[in-house]
């Protein structure tokens, strides 16, 4: 019988091994032959034990600058904090930012850069940046005549297709894109779909290639090794992710300043459970936290089953606030910002139930699905 288990593990294992597109280097070495090559990369950009950058310098490649995403190359600053150009100590590459003022690359920063290559873990949520700065490189890539490379990575939320589709209006650094908040794709996906759907500026001039995953199937379970973000520290935050980020746009906190960012939420005053937490002012991860210094009351999701995109806990809270005369969500703008979309915060006002609510997305959602077919490129299932 153990024999038996033994080998069932050993099967276990190597079904949910898989080769990123960084692991791959024979797949896109080829194309950096005698080129001048910028990194679009972060913490995450890990391959065999080492950072992308060094790897391909001890291979040879001319790599010219660095750009960083939000939270930064070493992935070390805080959600919407300011990233500084700079210099990367090990290496003396410069480093340029793509969070502050400057998102998206100028011609000036692709000065000296014949390939852009792009290699970042995502969660796949719309509104978790990393995408927006892949769309934004992608169009400065087509318009300056650029080379794009995305290495591929698998998607932790990569079964879940839910949410509602972001509306023109809505559009923003936290929804670049016309796709679900859940859209189920990785970055290599939804970058061969922004070429395709013509979602950028001279979309049919840019050299786009993709290095899939290897034996990778859109229902694994993918563990993170790398934490994507300074408060996305395990894979129990990121796969409560999708449900609570909305609650930033609500007087809720959902844990940061706290060991345990994005798996609990509360209040001081509206007593959401009877677990009880303290934000924390984190200078790494969370300074000056929303409610800092109280004592809130709320729920402990880590060992809950919540999983895509659960609009209960919203829907819950919501009635809670509203029985006890508190405001509820005090960023209505960023709040739909985050939803793509004004009639979710609407429909939560208004009292709809859930049924009602997750109603309202399905013909927009359907056609998403239809939309997203020709890109796809791992099996859903």
């Amino acid at each position: 019988m153990k024999i038996v288990l033994f080998l069932l593990c050993l099967i276990s294992v190597k079904a949910l091994a898989v080769t990123t597109g960084a692991e791959q280097p024979d797949a896109f070495l080829g194309l950096l032959k005698d080129k001048q090559v910028a990194l679009v990369v972060n913490q995450t950009s890990v391959t065999k034990g080492q950072h992308l950058v060094d790897d391909l310098l001890s291979r040879g490649v001319n790599i010219t600058k660095v750009m960083a995403p939000e939270h930064g190359f070493r992935g070390d600053a805080g959600a919407g904090e300011t990233i500084s150009d700079g210099v990367d100590t090990r290496t003396g590459l410069p480093i340029l930012s793509l969070y502050g003022s400057t998102k998206k690359p100028t011609a000036t920063m692709l000065e000296n850069v014949d390939v852009l290559i792009f290699d970042i873990q995502d969660v796949g949520a719309r509104f978790y940046t990393y995408i927006s700065t892949l769309h934004l490189v992608m169009e400065a890539a087509a318009e300056t005549g650029k080379t794009v490379i995305v290495l591929d990575r698998p998607n932790p939320n990569g079964k879940f297709v839910d949410g509602p589709v972001r509306e023109a209006a809505f559009t923003s650094f936290v929804g670049m894109d016309p796709i679900p908040l859940l859209h189920g794709m990785t970055t290599g996906e939804l970058a061969l779909m922004i070429k395709g759907e013509a979602w950028i500026e001279q979309a049919e001039s840019l050299d786009l290639h993709v290095i899939p995953v290897k034996d990778y199937r859109k229902s694994m379970p993918w563990h993170l090794a790398v934490p994507p973000s300074p408060n996305l520290p395990n894979d129990t935050a990121i796969r409560l992710y999708p449900s609570l980020c909305l609650f930033e746009a609500t007087t809720v906190s959902i844990g940061r300043g706290t060991p345990f960012p994005f798996q609990v939420a509360g209040h001081d005053r509206v007593a959401l459970g009877t677990f009880t937490f303290t934000p924390r002012s984190l200078p790494e991860s969370a300074p000056h936290p929303k409610l800092e210094g109280k004592t809130l009351k709320g729920l402990d999701l880590r060992s809950s089953a919540t999983e895509g995109f659960d609009i209960a806990l919203l829907l819950e809270a919501g009635k809670q606030f509203e029985q006890q005369d508190e405001t509820f969500i005090d960023r209505p703008d960023f709040f739909d910002k985050l939803a793509g979309t004004d009639a979710l915060r609407k429909a939560i006002e208004s009292g709809l139930s859930e049924q009602e609510i997750r109603a309202m997305w399905q013909p927009a959602l359907a056609k998403f699905k239809q939309q997203r077919r020709p890109y796809l490129l791992y099996p859903e299932e």
